[in-house]
């Protein structure tokens, strides 16, 4: 069993949340192509007695990257060592993080692309030739000394991959991009879960609640344990359809998994903006939420499902997101627009 060596990631803080993530690549649900080729790369690496070559992570939040960063030194038979780029505030952070390491240890950094630049430029150094450079007095006395640091694995997450400098992006030796899940994976990983949290969930209402996840398994699992409450405290701790048709709409989380922000964010581009364009910053002034948060929570799966189109010019409403809200399309010549 791997050891999380940070004492903010340890297992008996939250064990309830723990106990859901996947311990194994076999077990890690969906993303098929992506563990077919990260499974070989591992294999290599172990048999070789060597670090896993550096590994970058990208996709929106919630399909799995810190749970897969997990996997890879749990596969490898290493120690885990998290923490995100926020929390690198200066050099000597970055410095004491990495001096701490095991050989082979495995070394994740969520949002690597909020790096700062001089935490970026010591991260080069210690990712090519396993050293430090470390400035050592001040003034005309200063010296740079080189401070060797164990063969290590990076794994960078982000979910924003078009910010992260082309210096760093390029060291990592195996690159790895999430997609959204088909509705099949998120079923069995709803299954899983429920097994996990003993609970019994009927078919149909595994698929609905697979539907209504945003292609997420972070949101499939959270809807998931919002009905085990009510199947306990409203059933007889069964989750049924009608218990999760009755839950969804309490959470008013529509049949294509939609929020009640999303649905705002499609109102006010149709009904504020006549269907747009419009700026991301005006949106989310308009809808009360912050512009990280729009871009890279709602706006991706609004995309993906079909609903708001990016142009140069903004965001814009397509006729699928006027059917969704029963309103009716623009069209031109009889045809419509999107």
């Amino acid at each position: 069993m791997v050891r999380a060596v940070d004492p903010e990631f340890d297992p008996e803080q939250d064990e309830r949340e723990l106990s859901l993530r996947p311990r194994s690549l076999a077990e890690f649900q969906g993303q098929a192509k992506l563990k077919e080729n990260l499974g070989l790369f591992i294999r290599a690496a172990r048999e070789r007695g060597e670090a896993l070559d550096h590994l970058f992570l990208m996709g929106p939040p919630g399909l799995g990257k810190t749970t897969l960063a997990l996997v890879v030194a749990n596969e490898l038979g290493v120690d885990f060592k998290p923490t995100s780029a926020p929390a690198l505030d200066k050099p000597k952070d970055l410095a004491g993080v990495l001096t701490t390491l095991r050989e082979r240890s495995v070394l994740f950094i969520d949002e690597i692309h909020r790096l700062k630049p001089a935490i970026e430029e010591m991260l080069y150094i210690a990712m090519e030739d396993f050293e430090l450079d470390w400035i050592i007095g001040q003034g005309p006395a200063a010296r740079t000394v080189r401070v060797p640091v164990p063969p290590f694995t990076l794994v960078g997450a982000t979910t924003k991959a078009g910010t992260v400098s082309a210096p760093l992006s390029s060291r990592f030796g195996i690159s790895l991009r999430f997609g959204y899940y088909e509705a099949e994976e998120l079923e069995a990983i709803v299954r899983r879960s429920a097994s996990i949290l003993g609970v019994e969930v009927e078919a149909e209402a595994a698929r609905r609640l697979a539907a209504s996840s945003r292609g997420t398994p972070r949101i499939a699992n959270r809807i998931l344990r919002r009905m085990r409450d009510f199947a306990q405290v409203e059933g007889q701790g069964r989750v049924t359809a009608r218990i999760v048709e009755s839950g969804l709409k309490r959470l008013e989380i529509d049949e294509l998994g939609l929020e009640r922000l999303d649905r705002e964010i499609l109102r006010a581009i149709i009904q504020k903006y006549s269907g747009g364009p419009v700026g991301a910053e005006t949106l989310a002034i308009t809808v009360g939420e912050g512009v990280d948060s729009l871009e890279d929570y709602y706006e991706p799966y609004l995309i993906q499902a079909g609903l708001v189109a990016r142009t140069s010019r903004g965001r814009v409403a397509t006729a699928a997101a006027y059917r969704h809200l029963n309103l009716e399309p623009p069209s031109e010549d009889g045809r419509f627009l999107f």
